[in-house]
């Protein structure tokens, strides 16, 4: 997918901001709609459906977490990226955005280059997902999900079976934070009941066998795979 036919849209209440990321990222080719609220933003999100959606939290009319929830009810925009921008220390509004649907945010003030590497590296994700299918590529990782098979550096690495598919879920989306209940849900489903424990322990262990820095605890919130 060419930047031409990528959409971004960039949801703001400051007329500043959203004259300067919009000039930064048209200059990257990207398509680039603007919305001066949340109800606007939702309005715009239906319409135009957009790949990537850069939300700010406070707005008028209705907040960027209201609209987040609003636009995740769109079948459509289901697989939509879904950034906030947050102002620093807004910890409750961050976890208050992954609630929400968000994937990711960005903390502002920010510079508009900066933001623009962001979103590039957010945009990265609709590649990957692209072409996954059964086999997962990351640097030097290749998960193999039809068979079972890790190979790091070129080593087959045996690992049992909800080790194999949190690390999987994690890796099918680098970058994305999974949530704990979205983590136990998909891994263990309607199992026997787990503890959220069962999870740091499990991270642990592919930390041991994959890498620490791979792994990357959201306080409060979740995990997601670093590349």
């Amino acid at each position: 997918m060419n930047n031409k036919d990528i959409k971004i849209l960039l949801v703001d209440d400051e007329p500043d901001i959203l004259e300067i990321v919009s000039y930064n990222l048209s200059n990257e080719g990207y398509q680039v709609i603007t919305a001066e609220n949340g109800a606007e933003g939702v309005k715009k999100a239906k319409k135009e459906k957009p790949q990537l959606i850069v939300l700010d939290v406070m707005m008028p009319e209705m907040d960027g977490i209201e609209a987040c929830e609003n636009i995740r009810r769109v079948p459509e925009l289901k697989e939509t990226i879904i950034t906030f921008l947050t102002a620093r220390g807004e910890d409750y509004s961050q976890v208050a955005g992954f609630d929400a649907g968000a994937d990711d945010y960005i903390t502002k003030p920010i510079k508009p280059k900066v933001l623009v590497s962001k979103v590039k590296a957010l945009l990265r994700r609709l590649k990957k997902e692209e072409g996954n299918g059964e086999l997962i590529k990351i640097g030097d990782l290749t998960i193999n999900r039809d068979e079972y098979k890790i190979v790091l550096k070129g080593e087959e690495i045996i690992l049992p079976r909800k080790e194999f598919e949190l690390l999987s879920l994690l890796a099918s989306k680098p970058g994305k934070v999974f949530k704990r209940e979205d983590i136990l849900d998909r891994v263990w489903g309607n199992e026997v009941v787990v503890g959220g424990r069962t999870i740091d322990v499990h991270i642990r262990k592919l930390r041991e066998k994959i890498g620490d820095d791979c792994f990357k605890t959201v306080k409060g919130v979740g995990y997601k795979f670093v590349e």
